[in-house]
């Protein structure tokens, strides 16, 4: 019946917002990092992926970065297409995700906040550069611009702000949402996952493997992988 209710309110919305997070992407063969095998044997990847540890400690930082957050021949999957074709179809007004892997705007979408920023851009903190992805992935440990400043990927690091604009962005789109559909987070990342309490509508839905804390919250609870739902779903 849950699949049935969201179908129906997808068929009924013009104004539909997708939230969605790292579960979004693993079909896609994209490892949440939390709980990739191997990640923490000697840091935390909170501690890897800080500001402190790139200033500090930039080779180490690249070293896991490149092997771990950068996969550049990933492609989009079900959830990704079927996004896109609700955005052609005028239903589907924007996607807010918290991943940085590029795979909403690979699949087609137009209108993509990216809250942490993206792999694919980066610049020189001395001179503004910007460079390519494949330039840093495929640099000799830390990428250094023609400048000699060092690359810093355009990715929001824990104890770095998330960018204003965006998230006031991001803000008003699930404000003014009819649908809100929550993917593939576990909305245990601030303050990302607060985003969904500025919903002012009755159908917010969470669709997510694991309980979540919004759960309670919620109009319309689904415990299921992501792929799973949206193929069901046949959008």
């Amino acid at each position: 019946m849950s699949i049935e209710t969201l179908k129906k309110w997808i068929s009924e919305s013009d104004s539909i917002v997708f939230f969605g997070g790292a579960g979004v992407s693993t079909a896609s063969g994209i490892p949440d990092f939390r709980s990739a095998k191997g990640l923490n044997n000697q840091y935390s990847a909170e501690t890897i992926l800080s500001h402190t540890f790139f200033i500090n400690k930039t080779d180490e930082f690249y070293d896991f970065y490149k092997r771990h957050m950068m996969y550049l021949d990933a492609k989009p999957n079900s959830v990704h297409y079927a996004l896109a074709r609700l955005e052609e179809q005028g239903k589907l007004n924007t996607v807010i995700t918290q991943n940085i892997d590029g795979l909403h705007t690979k699949a087609g979408s137009k209108k993509v906040l990216e809250i942490h920023g993206s792999i694919y851009y980066n610049y020189c903190m001395d001179c503004g550069k910007e460079y390519s992805a494949e330039f840093v992935k495929n640099s000799d440990g830390v990428p250094k611009c023609t400048c000699g400043g060092i690359i810093k990927p355009d990715v929001v690091l824990y104890e770095e702000q998330l960018d204003n604009y965006t998230l006031s962005m991001a803000n008003a789109y699930c404000q003014a949402a009819d649908v809100l559909i929550v993917g593939g987070t576990s909305l245990n990342v601030q303050p990302a996952a607060s985003l969904i309490y500025n919903y002012m509508g009755n159908k917010l839905v969470l669709i997510n493997r694991d309980k979540t804390p919004a759960d309670s919250y919620a109009n319309l609870v689904i415990h299921d992988d992501i792929v799973k739902v949206f193929e069901e779903l046949n959008l």
